[in-house]
């Protein structure tokens, strides 16, 4: 089993109206240091999956047709083996 982190991010330049409103709240709570927030997604897959070359492509697929827009938005993930889950008592 392969696990994978994924991290969706805006691009460069795209408005970010959800980070813009963080950043003013922190400014009002006196976190005024603050100069920008993005705010972005961070996902969880566990993958079915024991080669890792199968299991990028999939993962590339996945980001580009769902998980992330790839006009306003660029991705990065990581895989790592994950072991598989014990089978439960009987």
């Amino acid at each position: 089993m392969i696990k994978a982190t994924i991290h969706v991010t805006l691009k460069p330049g795209i408005l970010d109206p959800q980070g813009r409103a963080i950043r003013q709240s922190l400014d009002t709570l006196g976190f005024s240091a603050v100069r920008d927030v993005r705010v972005g997604k961070f996902l969880e897959i566990e993958l079915q999956e024991d080669d890792p070359a199968r299991a990028d492509a999939h993962l590339k697929a996945m980001c580009e047709q769902l998980l992330a827009n790839p006009v306003i938005e660029s991705y990065r993930y990581e895989l790592e083996r994950h072991p598989s889950h014990p089978a439960a008592p009987s």
